[in-house]
């Protein structure tokens, strides 16, 4: 098992096993996934993730940015 610490940025150095491991060079993006009982898992994010978030973030822009949404959801 490795493992890394936080910073005061809570940023952390993915190890290189997990690096050689998962493909991972500077620059790519790594998707983060959270199960219900705590457990994370990260894996390299695929141009087809980008796709989506990119035309999800410009549908829920429309919908969502308004002060009143950013006052209701601001504690979640």
């Amino acid at each position: 098992m490795e493992m890394s610490k936080l910073t005061s940025k809570h940023q952390a150095t993915v190890p290189a096993e997990i690096r050689a491991a998962l493909g991972l060079k500077a620059g790519d993006a790594i998707q983060w996934e959270v199960a219900e009982d705590g457990a994370a898992r990260v894996r390299k994010a695929r141009p087809i993730d980008w796709a989506w978030m990119k035309l999800s973030e410009d549908s829920f822009a429309e919908d969502w940015l308004s002060p009143e949404d950013e006052d209701a959801w601001r504690d979640l």
